[in-house]
């Protein structure tokens, strides 16, 4: 019971946050959970269904506004969607244990924090580097637009599957940056779009073929969520979101680097 108590607090807590200061969960949620002493492959592949399950809604109220690129989510999907069923399939097919990768996991984790907290610090620069004209390199990565975005996918399916973490904060970023006329509400539920059937896929792959879920902690932590994530959507307007971004920005890179590094 206390450990159930444990759960659907934390899943309050980072729902609050999430609510709060709009940064993705899965950035949160796995490094907590590891701190609780849970396995890292199943913190990882339990936030990844949590993670679809939780975004879920905002696909349906991004559609209702019709504020998402379908097209911009059918490149992503592209190379993400592939890319994570392969990765599910080389750590069960390679490794005989979850033991054995491990590393792999943490490093990757470690990587995609470092990215979040980067994009996070960075984010009103690349708003504005989006509103200027570019240079050279800029106006290559937008000429090939839809090849990046593709390629893109690929890197994220590959390591939202071994982290749990980048499919929100990262994926986001490289929309801004690639297509600087999408307006940030179009940004925002592109991003959500494609993030839901990714981090579902690769939860699936955790869950079935890995054996990385677990089904109670999962629903501990989304009784927690889901009604503290609207609570913190509400007080978001009264308190400095300006403020609390550089402090988690930097909380999560604190952490990105000791699972990179140690």
């Amino acid at each position: 019971m206390l450990d159930f108590l444990l759960y659907v607090g934390s899943g309050a807590f980072v729902g609050l946050v999430v609510g709060l200061t709009g940064v993705g969960g899965g950035s949160l949620m796995t490094p907590m959970l590891i701190m609780f002493g849970i396995p890292y492959n199943v913190a990882i592949g339990t936030d990844l269904l949590y993670a679809a399950i939780t975004k879920a809604s905002g696909v349906v109220a991004h559609t209702r506004q019709k504020s998402i690129q379908w097209r911009l989510v059918a490149y992503l999907a592209a190379g993400s969607i592939p890319a994570s069923l392969i990765t599910s399939q080389l750590l069960y097919h390679v490794f005989t244990d979850a033991e054995e990768y491990r590393e792999i996991l943490t490093t990757s984790l470690g990587i995609m924090l470092i990215i979040t907290a980067a994009v996070i610090l960075l984010k009103r620069f690349l708003r504005n580097a989006s509103d200027r004209p570019h240079g050279a390199t800029g106006a290559f990565f937008q000429l090939h637009a839809t090849k990046v975005t593709f390629v893109s996918g690929i890197f994220l399916g590959i390591f939202v599957t071994l982290s749990s973490v980048g499919a929100g904060a990262f994926c986001a970023a490289l929309l801004m940056v690639l297509y600087p006329r999408l307006p940030a509400l179009h940004v925002v539920g592109t991003d959500i779009a494609h993030a839901v059937p990714l981090t579902l896929i690769a939860g699936l792959g955790h869950l079935f073929l890995l054996g990385n879920v677990d089904l109670v902690l999962l629903g501990s932590l989304l009784i927690g969520s889901l009604p503290a994530i609207h609570l913190g959507t509400r007080l978001a307007a009264r308190l400095p979101s300006r403020v609390l971004q550089p402090i988690l920005a930097c909380l999560l890179l604190g952490m990105g680097i000791k699972f990179a590094l140690f």
